[in-house]
């Protein structure tokens, strides 16, 4: 049992640390044009509880777990090829607390998680503009691409109880469109198509490999706004397959979810900002049942940007 509540964790960090698998949304309005040579320093809380957390090869019923999760994240937008581009690295810090019901079996952990570090491109309707040129730019359909590497810098002992990091690599290519529309287009729909794949976790029980089929993924995401400092999104997430295999032998564990969430943007001046999140998985088959929300702060600041 002691194991089982050791994999159950594993599963819950791994499901909301930013960048990495499970149900993790890409943020709404995500690929939108925005000015380059402007910096972005935010930072996160976020809290997910679940009753029935499971990694994707163990269901264990009656686990009751909790993460209190703070994020730095730092990005870079700049002109590539004559289109904005953007390069960004986040770093988590948790606490981690978890219970099986109906027994004696808990316990808690603090440290650092997998940082991520991504890069990503538009392809069309993104040309690079400089706060000046694009105090004029029209919002328009854009096209982008993605990819988010997760590196296993969090802290993993098979040895112990809790963990925080999952002890192998993770890679997230992603394709993006992103379609503003109605009256003075407030209103804004993103459709993203994503795939995580991952290394082997050759540290999986101690000693057995741990190896999982890519985890593909569909977005919807509708958003509106309200002001021009205000918008709202509703936000779906589809994700399939992901079977895994240890020391070579099929868990036949193939995951069904289905994540409905919800995000709410305030803009407090040009350099300052609030992001509320919430989701919770509605469909969980042979993935973890949680609910979480989270709340960001964002400074952004640059060449002309005032």
């Amino acid at each position: 049992m002691r194991k089982r509540l050791f994999f159950v964790c594993f599963a819950l960090v791994v499901l909301c640390f930013p960048g990495t698998a499970y149900a993790q949304f890409t943020d709404p309005r995500n690929y939108d044009n925005s000015p380059v040579d402007i910096n972005q320093i935010e930072l996160e809380y976020a809290y997910a509880r679940s009753n029935a957390s499971v990694d994707t090869s163990l269901v264990v019923a009656g686990a009751k777990l909790s993460l209190n999760a703070g994020t730095i994240d730092y990005t870079r937008y700049f002109s590539f090829i004559h289109r904005l581009a953007w390069v960004d690295a986040a770093v988590p810090l948790a606490g981690l607390g978890g219970s099986v019901t109906g027994t004696n079996i808990h316990g808690s952990s603090t440290g650092a998680g997998d940082s991520s570090y991504g890069f990503a491109t538009l392809l069309k309707g993104g040309p690079a503009l400089s706060v000046a040129q694009f105090a004029s730019y029209k919002p328009t359909t854009t096209l982008g691409a993605s990819l988010i590497v997760t590196a296993p810098t969090g802290l993993y002992n098979p040895d112990k109880l809790l963990n925080l990091g999952a002890n192998r690599w993770s890679f997230k290519p992603e394709f993006a469109v992103s379609h503003p529309f109605g009256s003075e287009q407030k209103w804004e729909f993103d459709a993203y198509v994503n795939a995580y794949f991952y290394t082997d976790n050759t540290s999986y029980h101690g000693k057995e490999i741990l190896r999982q089929q890519a985890l593909p993924g569909l977005e919807g995401h509708i958003s509106y706004s309200f002001t021009n400092s205000l918008w709202a999104s509703v936000d779906t997430r589809y994700s399939f397959r992901g079977d895994t295999f240890v020391d070579g032998v099929n868990e036949n564990n193939g995951q069904q979810n289905f994540t409905l969430g919800s995000e709410l943007n305030v803009s407090l001046n040009p350099k300052n900002s609030l992001v509320f999140e919430c989701a919770k998985a509605l469909v969980h088959q042979n993935g973890p049942a949680y609910t979480g929300f989270a709340v960001t702060y964002s400074y952004t600041w640059g060449k002309g940007y005032r």
